[in-house]
């Protein structure tokens, strides 16, 4: 017995002193793995729809790249943000709170200073966190936190150049998360419309279908393929330089500026695209109906990078959407909020949408409804919108639109299931009482539970006269 615990000690001993010789690279594959912390790259489109891009079915988009992003990654086809204009928009996305709770509730506000930021989360990973472009609403690097911060001034097409250029040159051993934000396809649009023929386009529901309209529209579409070059260009500086294994998310801060778009509780202003390529991961060319809050990017971000799921968040991590094999049902109700945009557009409104139904709360329907796109020449629609106030006064149908846009009742509800353009307001029909009952109760709770009882700032409009030329707010 003696003789075989010797021979054990002797093999235990040889097999040591032989394992210890042997190359760095087994003795790291003998430890346990450290967490993966992929490189990162966010890309941010500013105004911009869920339908209007191709892989969301319109025919009318010009976006090859996102095409092509979308066929190697998922499609979230039920994405939306938390308040539909820029501002309060990416501060949820940046704290992963509500705008109630992070205090930016008007458009240009910024959160609260003493909230921990989405760069913190990173950075205390060891990331390396930098943002080119329109990433928060300026001022990123001082409100937000951001290692490095470049040209976010509104409307600054050398914000895409200058962070490939940054990115070819970096020499940082860290991991990155690179925040890219796009001003396309925000207002002013290209006055050419870059070769696209209005007459072809497919004009949203409630459009008031004149020649400007679709010269206006035409517009749009060519600003939306100007931000696809970039995110193709964005995207192949990512495969270059940090590898295609990277995880790369696009998506857009609120709905195009078009009347029942942006500034809007309806789906045209809320629902955004959002795709995510992680290659080896995600499979390619998925798509889910799961329902997810823009407040959910900040934990799915930390969720992937390998931290700790955040305390304290309206986020939810939807990681597990990303990965094979994962169950992700998403959210069972999506709320979202809007106060105002300076004195431009003041209408406070909440909504609450389920996978079925919308219910919106129009919390001063004696106001009257007015955006940049009616009022404010200079950065708006007011060409195009013009021609609405003209053909309504001899077009009943373009009267309806028109005063729709302006004058709005105190609830609204819409079937999603059979007029996903939320056109037919159902509030008022007893046959829907109950449900106009329940999503009003659910959407009290949840503000309650918000703490989102603040007062309106701004002063907000009794009539629908436009405001005279060089005067209003900026965008």
């Amino acid at each position: 017995m003696a003789g075989r615990k010797g021979i054990g000690r002797r093999a235990l001993l040889l097999s040591t002193l032989l394992f210890a010789t042997l190359p760095g690279r087994a003795l790291a594959q003998a430890a346990p793995p450290p967490p993966a912390r992929p490189d990162i790259v966010i890309f941010i489109a500013d105004d911009l729809g869920y339908l209007d891009v191709a892989p969301n079915g319109s025919a009318d988009a010009r976006t090859p790249n996102l095409s092509r992003l979308a066929s190697e990654g998922i499609g979230f086809d039920r994405a939306f943000v938390a308040s539909p204009s820029c501002a309060p928009s990416r501060a949820a996305l940046l704290t992963g709170l509500m705008p109630a709770r992070n205090t930016a509730e008007a458009n240009h506000a910024r959160p609260d200073p003493a909230l921990r930021k989405l760069p913190s989360y990173l950075q205390s990973l060891g990331y390396q966190v930098v943002a080119f472009g329109k990433v928060a609403h300026y001022e990123q690097t001082a409100t937000y936190g951001f290692d490095h911060s470049a040209r976010d001034t509104f409307h600054d097409d050398g914000a895409v150049p200058e962070a490939i250029r940054w990115l070819k040159a970096r020499r940082d051993p860290r991991p990155l998360a690179l925040f890219v934000g796009s001003n396309w396809p925000h207002v002013p649009w290209p006055q050419s419309g870059d070769g696209i023929d209005p007459a072809t386009l497919t004009l949203p529901a409630r459009s008031v279908d004149t020649p400007a309209t679709r010269g206006a529209r035409a517009s749009y579409h060519a600003a939306i393929a100007r931000m696809d070059q970039e995110l193709g260009d964005v995207v192949a500086a990512t495969d270059a330089v940090l590898g295609q294994d990277s995880v790369v998310l696009f998506t857009g801060d609120n709905g195009a500026q078009w009347p029942f778009g942006k500034w809007n509780l309806y789906d045209a202003g809320t629902r955004t695209p959002l795709f995510v390529r992680w290659r080896g991961v995600t499979p390619a060319g998925t798509r889910t109906q799961a329902m997810v809050s823009w407040v959910d990017i900040l934990p799915t971000l930390v969720d992937v990078a390998g931290g700790p799921a955040p305390e304290g968040l309206d986020g939810q991590s939807f990681a597990a959407a990303l990965r094979p094999g994962g169950s992700f049902a998403g959210r069972e109700a999506i709320f979202t909020t809007h106060n105002n945009d300076g004195d431009i557009n003041v209408y406070p409104a909440r909504a609450v949408r389920t996978g079925r139904w919308k219910y919106i709360a129009n919390l001063e329907p004696g106001h009257v409804f007015t955006t940049h796109t009616d009022q404010y020449a200079p950065l708006g629609g007011d060409a195009y919108f013009t021609s609405w106030r003209e053909a309504a006064q001899h077009d009943p149908a373009a009267q309806a639109i028109v005063d729709a846009y302006f004058r709005r009742p105190a609830e609204e509800l819409y079937d999603l299931e059979s007029d996903a353009e939320e056109t037919r307001n159902l509030a008022a029909d007893p046959a829907h009482a109950g449900t106009v009952r329940r999503l009003r109760r659910m959407l009290a709770d949840w503000r309650r539970e918000q703490g989102d009882n603040r007062p309106v700032a701004g002063r907000p409009h009794l009539d629908d006269s436009p405001v005279p030329p060089g005067q209003g707010a900026t965008p």
